[in-house]
């Protein structure tokens, strides 16, 4: 089964991590990896990070692993997402924890949902 599987990234510590989880999802079948930075339009790169500082840090990983980086900035975050999945035909999704403490407002349930074809890894 071809697999495409897209790691969704936001801060720095947790980053290469998650593009590792990536990385094992296509050694167990062939497809392309892809790293998503999304940045709301208000907010800085990577929260305390330079964004030279953390668009190198994304990109010598991304590099590494032969994955592709794509960073976009958005008004809405999740439509923004959900777009390039469908580009892409994304098939796996990696993400982080979110930490919202209401679960609707919560960013994986809101992708989940609009989402629901796509196998989640958190």
């Amino acid at each position: 089964m071809h697999r495409n599987v897209l790691v969704c990234v936001t801060q720095q510590k947790t980053c290469e991590k998650l593009i590792r989880q990536g990385v094992e999802l296509t050694m167990e079948h062939p497809g392309k990896l892809y790293v998503l930075h999304v940045v709301n339009e208000n907010d800085k790169l990577l929260n305390n990070f330079s964004d030279g500082d953390a668009l190198e840090y994304l990109f010598e990983i991304t590099k590494d692993v032969g994955a592709e980086l794509t960073v976009k900035r958005s008004k809405d975050v999740i439509k923004t997402v959900v777009d390039f999945v469908e580009e892409m035909m994304i098939t796996n999704i990696v993400l982080g924890s979110s930490r919202s403490k209401d679960p609707a407002n919560d960013f994986v349930t809101k992708l989940q949902k609009k989402l629901p074809d796509r196998e989640f890894v958190l």
